[in-house]
């Protein structure tokens, strides 16, 4: 009989192992065998708590992805303006902890399975709302409702795009330069819409193409 308290830490032995596993052997080739192996655990023992391999690839990308949103709801509650808001979830989503190898290997994993898979589609679909809404509450603050949303699938589809091309390099992304190119992508949004809004000498609101 398993010993008290020993299941939360059985779990995330076996979520762990299977991020390294994926990131060693890719998602075709990550077995239960291997999984399990990784963890320095029994087989069975998969079984026992997880009820077989996708549910636990399931409990993986449901890990990786509370793991960011915690990360990302303790730098917004610091956040005092809807410019440091944007900056908070893109310093989420660019964090050291939620961008190692391993981490980016099972996102680019988990993608690729999410058509085929209604359990990780679902899941797909609340971080894809999630993190357009988060967006989209501090666009629509700086800019009009149409432009509020077009800004944040904009910047959604960067933050996404970084995370694949890091991915397929198999490395980190470059944290600090990624940053900086959402904060580029950002600072021309406004400023776009400040030389919208401006008068021309006509007194007519100028217009930048």
């Amino acid at each position: 009989m398993p010993k008290v308290g020993m299941q939360p830490i059985r779990r995330r032995q076996l979520i762990d192992a299977t991020i390294r596993t994926i990131e060693a052997h890719g998602f075709a080739d990550t077995t239960i065998s291997r999984i399990s192996q990784a963890a320095g655990l029994s087989s069975g023992i998969i079984g026992h708590y997880f009820g077989g391999k996708n549910a636990l690839l399931e409990a993986t990308m449901r890990s990786v992805l509370t793991d960011l949103q915690r990360e990302m709801a303790l730098r917004l509650r610091q956040a005092q303006d809807p410019v440091s808001r944007i900056e908070a979830i893109l310093g989420a989503n660019f964090a050291t902890e939620q961008s190692t190898p391993a981490i980016c290997a099972a996102w680019l994993s988990f993608y690729a399975q999410v058509p085929h898979s209604r359990q990780l589609r679902r899941l797909h679909r609340v971080y894809v709302r999630r993190l357009r809404s988060n967006l989209q509450h501090a666009f629509t603050q700086l800019l009009p409702r149409a432009a509020a949303e077009q800004a944040a699938e904009g910047m959604s589809a960067m933050i996404d795009g970084i995370w694949v091309r890091a991915a397929l390099a198999r490395r980190s992304p470059d944290n600090a330069g990624a940053h900086a190119l959402a904060d580029d992508y950002l600072r021309m949004l406004l400023e776009h819409r400040h030389a919208d809004r401006a008068p021309s000498k006509n007194g007519r609101p100028a217009r930048i193409y």
